[in-house]
């Protein structure tokens, strides 16, 4: 049985809500503020210059609904998330958009954003090319003067200079937003987790589509209570990972099975937000060493493949039992990670169940394979 303080669970109502009603959100941000609004389409693109220009960042994000309107602008073997996003831009659910920009990551959502660019008007559009090769010496270097012309092309659209001031505020109100959110994490790791995955989830995207000050404001009212509340018995702990995920139909399906997701390892979750800006020195400099060096996309992570320590040891801090990895349909860069992901987890002694997505097809398909899995763990722990 649940057991909650009703003002924690009207906050993570408030986290549901800004996710959902995202589109309305932006548009009475718009409104009150008289602001630029920029939908982005990857989690690299650095979010402080926007802030310091005070620009709202929104994240592009489908609708987890069949579609049938990219066919003629994006490959049908592309990933379903990416013809899901162009799909949002095409039926004009994003027509508040004042700008959208990419940093490079993979090529299905470069290509997502460059038909979008060319059918959909805005009136600003930039590609940042952000390194793949960032375990590259030249990479944090190369990385900052592309940060100064991105500066420079913000400046000349909004009219007018964005101060190192400025900047070092960017800097601020991200890593406040991204503390918090690891302090809610670390509340995940002791045997009775205070939240549920899924509540963790919408925490965690409503992030990427609401200002992020009053995301921390929210953040923070949480925190005051969130330690001593009880979510009642909290079953198999997992941990879930791989391609972009904001399936939230997925994540509750599982859970209303008796398991808990404790922690996570994809774009929607600690990816984004897991380390911080050095706010000390030059402020290009400092955003460019937090974006090489955070923890990498699959499309990055190369020739050497650091986050496979990374999640081991995540599994090991959060008492993981079991692990989920998900691929998006198509997904290459996450195809060729998540073998040797499985292989290191397993040796590492937890079971691991892998599930190929589809954002826009009903998840109930995995209802019957979840629950085997389950069942799996649970006669593991009876030896």
């Amino acid at each position: 049985m649940e057991l909650v303080h009703k003002e924690e669970k009207e906050l993570f109502d408030q986290f549901r809500d800004w996710y959902k009603n995202r589109h309305d959100y932006a548009l009475e941000w718009k409104e009150r503020t008289g602001g630029k609004v920029m939908g982005y389409f990857c989690t690299y693109v650095p979010e402080e210059i926007l802030y310091a220009a005070d620009i709202l960042p929104v994240r592009i994000l489908g609708s987890h609904e069949p579609q049938d309107v990219t066919e003629p602008h994006i490959f049908a073997m592309f990933c379903p998330f990416c013809r899901d996003c162009l799909a949002q831009g095409l039926k004009g659910r994003f027509d508040y958009l004042n700008g959208i920009m990419i940093a490079q990551s993979c090529l299905h959502i470069r290509q997502a954003y460059t038909s979008w660019d060319i059918h959909i008007p805005t009136d600003y559009s930039y590609y940042l090319p952000h390194p793949m090769n960032v375990q590259s010496p030249h990479a944090i270097p190369y990385l900052r003067e592309e940060l100064v012309k991105f500066k420079a092309s913000v400046e000349e659209w909004i009219g007018r200079t964005i101060t190192e001031e400025d900047l070092k505020r960017g800097i601020e109100i991200m890593n406040t937003n991204r503390r918090l959110m690891n302090q809610v994490y670390e509340l995940r790791k002791g045997s009775n987790p205070p939240l549920t995955g899924l509540e963790a989830m919408y925490m965690v995207v409503s992030s990427q589509t609401t200002e992020k000050r009053d995301h921390n404001k929210a953040l923070k009212s949480l925190l005051q209570n969130l330690p001593s509340r009880n979510i009642g018995d909290s079953g198999e702990r997992l941990m879930i990972l791989g391609s972009e995920d904001d399936d939230t139909e997925f994540i509750s399906m599982v859970e209303n099975l008796g398991a808990t997701f404790v922690t996570d390892d994809h774009c929607t979750g600690t990816r984004y937000f897991q380390e911080e800006v050095n706010p000390t020195g030059d402020p290009l400099t400092a955003i460019a060493e937090r974006y090489v060096k955070r923890v990498s996309c699959p499309s990055k992570d190369w020739p050497q493949r650091t986050r496979l320590d990374h999640i081991v040891k995540m599994a090991k801090d959060y008492d993981v039992q079991g692990a989920i990895l998900i691929q998006q349909k198509f997904c290459d860069p996450h195809e060729l990670d998540i073998p040797i992901i499985k292989e290191t987890l397993e040796k590492n002694g937890l079971s691991t169940l892998f599930l190929e997505l589809d954002v826009t097809v009903p998840i109930g398909q995995f209802k019957t394979r979840v629950e085997a899995f389950l069942e799996i763990i649970r006669e593991e722990d009876l030896f």
